[in-house]
């Protein structure tokens, strides 16, 4: 699958979801602060799915209507929780 990841997904899940195999342009590395219109045009023009963790995103997608391939919303401090507890 192809995913826009947000900068404020986590490497680690960025890089995993990369070790499965899976395209990812991740704009931490490619053009950090860029603006959410320009993430989820992005996403659109890739014909990926985008993963964040901004809530600012369902507001662009769900209230103002614009179009999007795919969004996931994650919860990245509770997968840095549960990967502390992990490895502690």
């Amino acid at each position: 699958m192809n995913f826009v990841a947000d900068e404020g997904i986590d490497r680690p899940i960025v890089e995993s979801l990369r070790q499965e195999g899976h395209t990812i342009w991740y704009i931490a590395e490619m053009s950090p602060s860029i603006s959410d219109e320009e993430v989820l045009h992005l996403a659109n023009e890739q014909q990926a799915d985008l993963l964040t963790s901004d809530k600012d995103f369902g507001e662009l997608v769900f209230r103002q209507g614009q179009a999007t391939q795919g969004l996931c919303c994650c919860d990245c401090m509770a997968y840095r929780h549960r990967r502390r507890r992990r490895y502690s």
